[in-house]
């Protein structure tokens, strides 16, 4: 089958892949979206959405390019004070390259769309960049692991599931997948050891010629033509159950491999076992408890199934809102939202946690140090972690210093590892904490 349908898709991502590079060499906008209607090369496309400087406009108008479902905020808007701090732009740090630069320099000169500093329930720091504002909102990305695996220890607290048993024993269907031999602690680690390899950049590897086509965020001609009754691998779902085997090479558990199918299995845990789709538990049990000021949304994939991958969009604020209720160990505005104990899970850490980090070459000379319950941590021992998502999406939790920072990005570059526009900004961040440290709320 993976043979099959490979030649069929190879050619046509290829092909589709050096039009698009040809395009960008030919004529790159100065504007995106340029005009009424805008010029043919300024114009976004589901084709080249994720490509900068087009992903400026496309990535806080997710639902122009992508489909998408509503997550309605509820209830009275949760207060933010405009306590804003003028010197937190004059901090300077060294970047990720070695040079000395202020805060302000750091967000100007590295593909910046919006970035928050939460101390309490004050706003020291707010900046927007490249068309986006307070009120619009702006795809996550892999940050939506995040809140997954958040929404995820509702159902654990109570006693629905047991984190040492297979995803199988829930969904039948992945019996036979190589996610039948994992345990759901494995698969919120991504040590489910599975033959899938993520890959943003090659036109030929699997995530682009089935994944990408069923997560319906990836451009393959005739893709969004596809019928249910005539594809194989129609949505993820299909995707999980059908195509997905084991490393046999591997152990379950011992390796360190980030994946994004483990955020699916566990949103379709999340469904399964609560009764409810996807985006309807997120807002049920944690987007109508947070004050919101905006309703988010959730990309969907063929099936029109919330992606529990990367598909969350809010606001700037309102993602800071969902990073204070992490700072405050669940809860949020005098309610327990999310069980305290879970989410100091996430920052409980083992030396084998540790390990898998360190044994993983492509995180070498990062300072992360583990990745668990699908956060990703840099100190424990000060609560220091954060929610991270491709081009630059993050939501930094800080316990020690009680601060809370989001910020938005539309970097050139996919990844995080190894890309100093993403490190440069987290540096800032860090050099904010630091100095914010032992400031009360005012």
């Amino acid at each position: 089958m993976k043979t099959a349908i490979g030649r069929a898709l190879a050619l046509t991502l290829l092909v589709t892949h050096v039009a698009s590079a040809q395009a960008a060499a030919v004529a790159t906008p100065k504007e995106v979206m340029d005009g009424f209607p805008p010029s043919k090369e300024s114009q976004v496309t589901f084709g080249n959405y994720r490509q900068h400087p087009y992903s400026q406009w496309a990535f806080r108008n997710a639902g122009a390019p992508l489909n998408v479902l509503m997550v309605p905020r509820a209830g009275k808007i949760y207060p933010l004070k405009e306590d804003v701090d003028s010197d937190i732009g004059q901090i300077r740090l060294k970047d990720a390259n070695g040079d000395d630069k202020t805060v302000d320099q750091v967000l100007e000169e590295n593909y910046t769309d919006g970035y928050l500093v939460l101390k309490g329930d004050d706003i020291r720091y707010e900046r927007y960049f490249n068309g986006l504002s307070r009120d619009y909102q702006h795809i996550w990305f892999s940050a939506t692991k995040s809140l997954t695996s958040t929404a995820f220890g509702i159902l654990l607290a109570e006693g629905k599931v047991n984190l040492n048993d297979s995803p199988a024993k829930y969904i039948p269907e992945l019996k036979g997948s190589g996610f039948e031999r994992v345990t759901i602690q494995n698969v919120l680690d991504h040590s489910s050891s599975i033959d899938f390899k993520e890959n943003y950049t090659d036109p030929n590897s699997d995530f682009l010629k089935y994944y990408g086509p069923a997560m319906n965020m990836a451009r393959v001609p005739g893709g969004r033509d596809a019928e249910p009754q005539s594809t194989e691998i129609y949505g993820i779902h299909d995707f999980l159950s059908k195509f997905i085997r084991p490393n046999t090479k591997e152990v379950a558990g011992e390796v360190f491999d980030y994946n994004s199918a483990n955020s699916d299995v566990l949103g379709w845990l999340i469904a399964r076992i609560s009764g409810l789709p996807y985006d309807r538990f997120i807002q049920q049990h944690i987007w109508s408890k947070l004050g919101a000021e905006h309703d988010a949304y959730t990309v969907v994939d063929r099936a029109y199934m919330g992606i529990a991958t990367g598909g969350f969009n809010s606001t700037l604020r309102d993602a800071a809102r969902f990073g204070k209720m992490i700072l405050d160990r669940g809860k949020f505005n005098g309610q327990q939202v999310v069980p305290a104990d879970w989410v100091d899970a996430s920052i409980t850490l083992d030396a084998k946690d540790k390990q898998k980090m360190k044994n993983n070459e492509r995180y070498k000379g990062a300072a992360w140090v583990a990745y668990k319950n699908m956060w990703w941590i840099l100190d424990e021992q000060k609560g220091e972690y954060a929610a991270v998502g491709i081009y630059g999406q993050v939501i930094y939790i800080n316990r020690d210093a009680d601060v809370v920072v989001a910020f938005f990005s539309s970097q050139p570059v996919a990844s995080a590892a190894g890309n100093n526009s993403f490190w440069s900004k987290i540096m800032a961040t860090q050099a904010i904490a630091g100095k914010l440290k032992g400031h009360g709320q005012q």
